[in-house]
């Protein structure tokens, strides 16, 4: 999940960047209807264009950890149905990112990878994983990672310019006034304004439902029987909907860092709060506790607040050459949010926050950009546009929050979680506001689908543990994997988890219901 104090409602994921050839929406999609979630006819799996692509990839890995591997890489193009209700009409193209070791043995099939978000590139992430994941589990599989529709180098979607998301990063990140609030909720409806004026109708087109259908036909393209699946963050609440629409054609699923199903929204981003209060603390703990001494002192959190409130008398300037922007509490706060997602971002956030305090952003600025896709020249990636798009269009409009009563809960969440709860709060109002048609994610039992293996952190900062164990208890196969670590993910991160894992995908040995890994 990936948040954005009260524009974005979810998203994560981390990007690796990969250079390529983009494409635009079909004149055609502007005609289609958002997928309904039902599927009138079997739509043909087309082929996938494969071409090598080491020379482009190559260079932007070297001196990476796991670059010493014997890895190729093809790059792949492929079509899939704009409209599941007219399953033999127009089209739309996927990009895709393939990743072998070599020297394969007793090769099983592709392991399909997602990153969460919405809007994180799963070509980015086939990318990273072939060098990071086991090697016992790159002898046996492809790595296979896809932009899904909307995203990367799939069809983007563009449509809020590159200043006003600078707008939207800078902005108020604890709004608790009704000024506050006003201006958030004013920023909510400019952006999503632009995009139904960008898109129209075609905006329902970019749903999780029709991803998954997707997912599918690209199984199939890749010639396997039934799908392997490794899936973070979004990619569970994506992993669990194609598991719920095609049971039969699930081999081994990995959901880790689970999204909570069961949650209405209000829950949700309470949790998300008290999870990222809480993982702050523990930031703040892990520093007072260098023996070299913390650079923040005795108490982070009011070193942060502090500097906070410097930031918003005086935004803080960066001493990289060039750069004109100032660190608002905006900026700074979305650098932490950054920073709290992995543990091995501590280091970097707590020189961030101390140069900061010293007149000196450049850290902050790294950290927030890094985190919302803006790139060295100003402009963006689209994560910010995909993951409103979809997110959204899996929002069933029931489940709206009405005004008043978010401007209660910012107040309320505010002084109970000072620094996450009132953009948490504002979040809510998000897609309230978006003009699409919806394709809410379906209930998931996944009845008469093979065992599937549910992974959640004791600390993750963004999707608690108590999703993990309410998806395990929905899927009527789900077996439950607990990390007591910090951080986003666990997988693969420490033996325990790594031996668990791999001995699921590769042999399909499930391991005993409730397996707790230490830290």
């Amino acid at each position: 999940m990936r948040l954005s104090r009260g524009l974005v409602a979810a998203a994560s994921g981390l990007l690796l960047a990969v250079t390529g050839c983009t494409s635009s929406t079909d004149d055609t999609a502007a005609e289609s209807s958002a997928a309904a979630s039902s599927t009138p006819a079997e739509p043909e799996a087309a082929e996938i264009a494969w071409t090598p692509c080491d020379d482009q990839i190559q260079p932007l890995i070297a001196g990476s950890p796991g670059s010493e591997r014997d890895l190729t890489f093809e790059c792949g193009r492929t079509e899939v149905p704009i409209s599941y209700d007219e399953p033999q009409g127009a089209t739309l193209p996927l990009f895709l990112v393939r990743a072998r070791l070599a020297g394969q043995t007793d090769r099983i099939g592709s392991l399909v990878v997602n990153p969460g978000g919405p809007g994180a590139s799963g070509a980015d992430a086939a990318i990273g994983q072939a060098l990071s994941l086991p090697e016992d589990v790159l002898r046996r599989f492809d790595v296979v990672g896809f932009d899904p529709r909307g995203v990367g180098l799939s069809t983007p979607v563009e449509c809020i310019p590159a200043d006003l998301k600078d707008r939207v990063i800078a902005a108020e990140p604890r709004p608790v006034t009704e000024a506050q609030v006003d201006e958030a909720f004013a920023l909510q409806q400019e952006v999503a304004d632009g995009c139904a004026e960008e898109y129209g109708d075609a905006l329902g087109t970019f749903n999780t439902v029709d991803t998954a259908r997707d997912m599918d036909l690209l199984r199939q393209s890749l010639g396997d029987e039934q799908l392997t699946y490794l899936g973070y963050s979004y990619g569970t609440t994506l992993g669990s909907t194609y598991a719920e629409l095609f049971p039969d054609r699930v081999r081994a699923l990995v959901l880790d860092a689970a999204v909570d199903p069961d949650d209405d929204p209000r829950a949700e981003a309470e949790q998300q709060a008290a999870s990222l209060e809480a993982s702050f603390d523990a930031f703040a703990a892990d520093c007072v506790a260098l023996v070299s001494g913390c650079p923040l002192g005795p108490e982070p959190r009011r070193f942060l607040e502090d500097l906070l409130a410097q930031a918003a008398a005086t935004p803080i300037p960066s001493a990289l050459p060039g750069e004109t922007r100032q660190a608002t509490p905006g900026v700074v706060m979305t650098a932490v949010l950054h920073a709290l997602y992995d543990t091995g971002r501590w280091p970097q956030l707590t020189q961030a926050l101390a140069a900061a305090r010293n007149g000196d952003a450049q850290g902050i600025f790294s950290l927030a950009d890094a985190y919302f896709g803006r790139l060295p020249d100003g402009t963006y990636t689209n994560l910010i546009d995909a993951n409103l798009a979809i997110s959204c269009a899996d929002t069933d409009p029931a489940t709206a929050v009405p005004e008043e009563e978010i401007r209660a809960l910012a107040a309320e969440w505010g002084q109970r979680y000072p620094l996450f709860g009132a953009g948490s709060a504002v979040g809510l109002h998000t897609c309230s506001v978006w003009e699409a048609d919806r394709t809410p994610v379906p209930e998931r039992d996944a009845e008469g689908a093979a065992p599937i293996l549910v992974i959640g952190n004791a600390g993750d900062p963004v999707t608690p543990l108590s999703g993990a164990v309410d998806m395990t208890e929905d899927l009527a196969s789900g077996v439950l994997l607990t990390w007591q670590g910090q951080g986003h993910t666990a997988y693969p991160k420490t033996d325990c988890v790594n031996a668990a894992v791999n001995a699921y995908l590769i042999d399909l040995v499930v391991p005993q219901d409730g397996l707790t890994c230490p830290a």
